[in-house]
């Protein structure tokens, strides 16, 4: 499944943020497609006894991750790096466990999810970047 998700393969908040750019998607559609995965991945741990047991306490808020409720100096980065540390963690924990016909099923709802994000983005536009690069420092 590497390339089909942002944050299969070596992924950063860089690379997250760059499929977000892609699909000129603003804050409101990046928060739309990171609660897809983010409720995905809660049924996923939800549904597994094991897994509930072991990882169910970090889906007990609505956000996942060290990242979860902070910008930090990642001004504009945040919902990337949030789905950062959620797909690392699907990527690590949950994808394993799923068989090629679960993977096959998850690749078409996550066509849905783009469309669903695209939609929202018709909606927000997303921002001008600014002049000066996010990662400049001056």
């Amino acid at each position: 499944m590497a390339g089909h998700f942002p944050f299969s393969g070596k992924a950063n908040r860089v690379s997250v943020f760059a499929f977000f750019e892609a699909h000129n998607w603003g804050p409101e559609a990046q928060q739309s497609y990171f609660e897809h995965w983010y409720r995905w991945a809660k049924e996923q741990v939800m549904a597994d006894p094991d897994l509930k047991a072991s990882k169910g306490v970090l889906f007990a808020h609505d956000h996942f991750g060290t990242h979860a409720n902070h910008d930090f100096h990642l001004h504009g980065y945040a919902v990337a790096t949030r789905l950062l540390d959620l797909g690392e963690f699907i990527k690590g924990v949950i994808f394993p466990k799923l068989s090629e016909e679960q993977l096959h099923q998850l690749a078409h709802e996550h066509a849905g999810w783009i469309s669903a994000a695209d939609r929202i983005a018709a909606e927000h536009p997303r921002p001008e970047a600014p002049e000066i690069g996010r990662y400049r420092h001056v």
